[in-house]
């Protein structure tokens, strides 16, 4: 029996290239095209994919998409394939229920073998992802299954407002002036707010955010220079 896949992404050039690419692919069926929620939503609902290959960053996507398909279609699996993303964007997918994750600029046969074995049950993290992680200190199956619990620790509201705006990708030059605080300062509440949590980078910090609400999954943000 063939892979069948729906193509979620507004951007036209990245969908006639994902045509393209699995137009060629034996027993692999495109089912549909989604250019926003709506029809990414309607066509989960008529068809149950295996597989949606999404870019949940692009215009008018979210995470919450994501989380709704599989909701309304539990047995479809989803690939994440969008530009560089940063280590918010990861987990934020992550999170939402994306079971592999691939960039835009990996090469052909890589794109078609995240979507077959990502049908065949296993999860497809491509070589770039995978060193996007592990530059971030970021642990895949801690995330997921090592819940951080408000419950656990006490931060300040102004430890809080500073975990926050780490989340959001500002700098601490940034974050200082938004708080209107010295840059000495905010980096005093980042290593107090590290040791309560009983953590060592920064993108664990941005782990206890997402889990803990402090910023919203939905939001993603591309690796940028400080």
């Amino acid at each position: 029996m063939g892979v069948r896949i729906v193509i979620a992404d507004h951007s036209e050039l990245a969908i006639i290239g994902l045509q393209a690419i699995f137009s060629g692919v034996p027993n692999v069926e495109v089912l549909g095209i989604a250019r926003d929620p709506i029809e990414l939503q309607a066509l989960l609902v008529r068809y149950h994919p295996q597989v949606v290959l999404i870019d949940h960053t692009a215009e008018g996507f979210h995470a919450r998409d994501i989380k709704e398909g599989l909701k309304r279609s539990k047995r479809t699996r989803f690939v994440s394939i969008t530009p560089d993303p940063s280590s918010m964007a990861l987990m934020s997918a992550i999170r939402s229920g994306v079971t592999s994750y691939i960039k835009k600029d990996c090469d052909v046969q890589e794109i078609i073998d995240s979507v077959l074995r990502t049908a065949e049950g296993a999860k497809f993290f491509c070589g770039k992802i995978l060193e996007s992680l592990k530059r971030s200190s970021f642990d895949v199956e801690r995330f997921l299954n090592e819940p951080l619990s408000c419950a656990a620790v006490t931060l300040s509201d102004r430890e809080c407002e500073v975990v926050q705006l780490i989340a959001e990708g500002l700098s601490y030059t940034r974050i200082a002036e938004q708080l209107h605080l010295s840059a000495h300062t905010v980096n005093t509440h980042r290593r107090n707010v590290m040791q309560k949590l009983g953590v060592n980078n920064t993108a664990a910090v941005v782990m206890y955010a997402v889990k803990n609400g402090l910023v919203s999954p939905n939001r993603y943000l591309f690796e940028r220079s400080a």
